[in-house]
């Protein structure tokens, strides 16, 4: 009886995901498509001016497009590499009370709100930037290093856990075949745990690519496509968040 109405309310659940998943599409898509087939699908993704404001509007979001690819390819740059070490290092290396202090840091920083990070770049590494490598400063490498940290927590907890299920008798496996610590890290555990990486990669990504207030305080908001990393640009998410208070018609359709 008792797994038979925790079986029904996991069903009721999964029923209003897809119903809120199916009603947040739906808004987006009847709000939208008129102005998509006003202007055409191809002119809206590949133009390369967007001023819904002008007498002649126009609706081009390639430069978001192309500043949002960059600043999540950048993010993961940073995150990626440093995540995974991070969870081996608490998995194979740290002592257990090491990784048990470092664990609940880690989780810490998930808990920062967004504008304290997007505050830190603006205010402290947007400076170093401008001073050491030239630019504006507030620039898509800002971002993606602030962004890099960012999701880190995502990704740490998400690689120690694929890891730390490594069953005990594949380690020992390899270990008996004479592999050494570091053989058995990267050609054994490493792979074995590749589904659960990918996993905690992917959401991180959907993290860098959906901020949008840290991203505003970093990226400097131009409306033109960044050619380098020590260039303004926007995104998607922050130019909706900039301009979504004050659009109306055709402008919040293409919001």
């Amino acid at each position: 009886m008792k797994e038979r109405i925790i079986s029904v309310l996991l069903l009721i659940t999964a029923f209003g995901a897809l119903v809120a998943l199916g009603l947040i599409t739906y808004f987006i898509f009847q709000a939208g498509l008129p102005l998509m087939a006003k202007v055409g699908v191809w002119q809206f993704l590949s133009g390369r001016e967007w001023n819904p404001t002008a007498k002649t509007p126009a609706f081009g979001i390639l430069p978001m497009i192309v500043g949002s690819l960059w600043l999540t390819f950048g993010s993961l740059v940073i995150g990626v590499p440093l995540g995974l070490a991070v969870s081996i290092f608490m998995v194979e290396l740290a002592p257990p009370r090491l990784a048990g202090l470092m664990r609940p840091a880690i989780q810490l920083l998930a808990g920062i709100p967004s504008v304290i990070y997007g505050f830190i770049g603006l205010t402290l590494l947007a400076p170093i930037i401008r001073s050491t490598l030239g630019g504006p400063g507030l620039s898509v490498l800002t971002g993606a290093i602030i962004l890099g940290f960012m999701i880190l927590p995502t990704i740490i907890a998400i690689s120690e856990d694929a890891l730390r299920a490594v069953q005990l008798a594949v380690r020992e496996g390899a270990v008996a075949l004479g592999s050494t610590h570091w053989q058995v890290i990267t050609g054994v555990l490493l792979p074995t745990a590749r589904s659960g990486i990918i996993a905690g990669v992917i959401l991180g990504m959907g993290r860098a690519l959906g901020e949008t207030m840290a991203v505003i305080m970093m990226i400097g908001n131009s409306l033109d496509i960044p050619f380098s990393p020590l260039q303004s640009a926007t995104t998607l998410t922050s130019n909706i968040g900039l301009e979504m208070a004050y659009a109306s018609g055709a402008h919040r359709q293409a919001l």
